[in-house]
């Protein structure tokens, strides 16, 4: 054989060997002949007729190993690997399991932190974001670097306490806007109209999981962490505040998944609730998709909440839980089975919520790439559309708080220096928030200052974000060197995260008393910027006629220094509104809600 026909050969089989690499995982085949003949193959055939087919062909064992987040291939039947975890809070992440930025695609688009998309009470603005969120997640899906379109999102708990760490996840504290958010995201997630109807039992683009079910404010507070916490809340109140996002996020938005929560309501753990999982929620709220564990959470009821794990294992099961990410289920289901805790038919109906979320994503249906969706390319991916979309999130969201007297807009013309004085004023990563993945684009609050003012004086002012330690003279000789003065304060995933909630609602450290010295040596009155997902006390910046321009910009995502800049400049307005109370006095709150308080004592 010739050097040249040797060539041809290698590059064919190089380009299809890169082509296989590249596919996504589907099972389902057409040019296999097996699966060919398969019930569960068939299209034209209902999805419950389908999925009943294949869990007739499935053995124990088999069956067992697709109960956890990690789903392993039957290579028997072509079915393929698949993983439930990926995030999408607010743009893909790498957060989960299902994607990793390591591959051809290594960034995606970062939009605004959910509490501060939440102050533009833009429904339709929330609907888009997620739509752009569900484009890209196909996009990569369809690159073959995403190992499934089952997302974690949205957060729907209720900001009922201001202290909660994961406060930036949330739409607020009222029941019905953040069940307005909910329908929104779920709708421009899962491929539906804004008005909804379009899906019905059809092809989803993806599908959206409304967490954390439920009454779910609280992470690690005061001794009390969300592992052992039992919340007690009167039926009253589960009517009237925790219950209203989730069933507008089943009934109206027709969420395909719904997870349970760590903790526990009224001395049940919420994934062992057969009266939340099964009576309320399919019983009376029509849910036909899966019920998914927070992660490790069957194994967190037998550590912490007192199951032998074959009980915990068990009573999930029963109770309409279907998917526990993580391995308890998967490690322990046979042992439940032996001590007859647990019967096949609780796992199999469990694999009928499984594979019908699967089937109607398209998975079983042959070739992705050759369906509806098929068509989405890595293009979406941080293409202008979406990353100005990200913009229009951040500067619609960003609230005034303050504007006295009339400091604020600034003239482009007529500043001439500025100083930025902040311990992450040129963290571009502070923007983000948590469940953050790489952003298309990193610019700081001080590159996009430094992108419109020439002349700029930059100082940290504290050690950290928590500052212990404030370089209070040096920050005030910076001050003096310049026309007007940004202050850049308030919070960090230090301060508020999951699994950490804050004690109180001041700044932290010294950061008042840095942004008071400022104030009195700034030749005019500062502009002081808080970042952070939980409402701060700012009293005394209010009353400070030194302080003469607050706003609050959350975490507002890649765009963040763009959005702000646009503000502080004339180009956009501010909004006044805000989705929490936000005139807090940290001394004067306590725990006030229903499911804390008798903690208080």
């Amino acid at each position: 054989m010739g050097l040249d026909k040797i060539a041809v050969i290698t590059m064919i089989i190089s380009f299809l060997s890169c082509t296989e690499s590249t596919r996504p995982p589907f099972s389902c085949d057409a040019s296999n002949p097996v699966t060919r003949t398969f019930t569960f193959c068939n299209i034209s055939l209902p999805i419950h007729q389908r999925v009943e087919d294949l869990i007739s062909r499935l053995n124990l064992d088999e069956k067992i190993s697709q109960l956890g987040n990690t789903a392993p291939a039957i290579p028997r039947l072509n079915i393929s690997a698949y993983e439930w975890w990926s995030e999408s809070l607010h743009g893909l992440t790498y957060a989960g399991e299902g994607m990793s930025f390591n591959e051809s695609i290594t960034t995606a688009t970062q939009f605004p932190q959910i509490i501060l998309t939440a102050s533009t009470f833009d429904e339709h603005l929330w609907y888009r974001i997620a739509q752009a969120i569900s484009r890209e997640a196909r996009a990569v899906y369809n690159a073959g670097e995403l190992k499934g379109m089952t997302f974690f999102a949205p957060n729907i708990n209720i900001l009922r306490d201001p202290r909660w760490g994961r406060a930036q996840e949330t739409a607020g504290e009222d029941p019905m806007m953040v069940g307005k958010y909910g329908v929104a995201y779920v709708r421009g997630l899962q491929g539906d109209s804004f008005r909804g109807g379009k899906l019905k039992d059809g092809h989803l683009q993806a599908s959206a999981c409304c967490k954390h079910f439920t009454a779910q404010d609280l992470d690690h507070w005061n001794g009390h962490y969300r592992f052992t916490f039992d919340a007690q809340v009167t039926a009253q109140d589960m009517a009237d505040s925790f219950q209203p996002p989730f069933k507008s996020c089943v009934e109206e938005g027709k969420a395909t998944s719904l997870m349970c929560a760590y903790s526990r309501l009224n001395g049940v753990s919420n994934c062992a609730n057969y009266d939340l999982l099964t009576k309320t929620v399919r019983g009376q709220w029509g849910f036909n998709g899966s019920i998914v564990s927070d992660c490790d959470a069957v194994k967190v009821m037998h550590d912490h909440q007192g199951y032998t794990v074959e009980d915990a294992v068990a009573a999930s099961l029963k109770a309409g839980m279907d998917v526990n990410c993580g391995s308890c289920v998967r490690t322990n289901a046979r042992l439940a089975l032996e001590k007859k805790k647990l019967q096949e038919s609780d796992i199999d109906r469990a694999l009928l919520n499984i594979f019908s979320i699967r089937m109607r994503l398209g998975l079983f249906n042959g070739e992705p790439r050759k369906l509806e969706y098929g068509n989405i390319a890595t293009a979406e991916v941080c293409s202008k559309k979406h990353q100005d979309l990200s913009l229009e999130a951040a500067r619609n969201g960003i609230v005034l708080l303050k504007n006295s007297p009339k400091l604020l807009p600034l003239s482009k013309i007529k500043t001439t220096s500025l100083a930025v004085i902040g311990p992450k004023a040129n963290d571009a990563e502070l923007l983000l928030g948590n469940y953050a993945g790489i952003p298309c684009k990193n610019v700081s609050l001080l590159q996009g200052f430094q992108h419109i003012v020439k002349s700029i004086h930059y100082h940290p002012g504290c050690n950290f974000v928590n500052c212990t330690s404030a370089a209070t003279h040096e920050a005030v000789d910076v001050a003096k060197k310049a026309q007007y003065v940004v202050l850049i304060m308030g919070l960090d995933q230090r301060m508020e995260r999951e699994s950490w909630d804050r004690t109180e609602l001041g700044l932290p450290g010294q950061q008042e008393t840095l942004i008071t010295a400022v104030a009195k040596a700034a030749a005019e009155p500062v502009i002081l910027v808080l970042v952070g997902g939980g409402p701060i006390d700012i009293s005394f910046a209010k009353k400070n006629p030194k302080i003469g321009g607050i706003l609050w910009i959350g975490y507002p995502g890649e765009a963040g220094a763009a959005a702000l800049t646009q503000i502080i400049f004339g180009e956009h307005n501010a909004v006044f509104r805000g989705q929490v109370t936000s005139d807090l006095v940290s001394q004067g709150i306590h725990k006030s809600t229903n499911d804390r308080h008798e903690h208080e004592a």
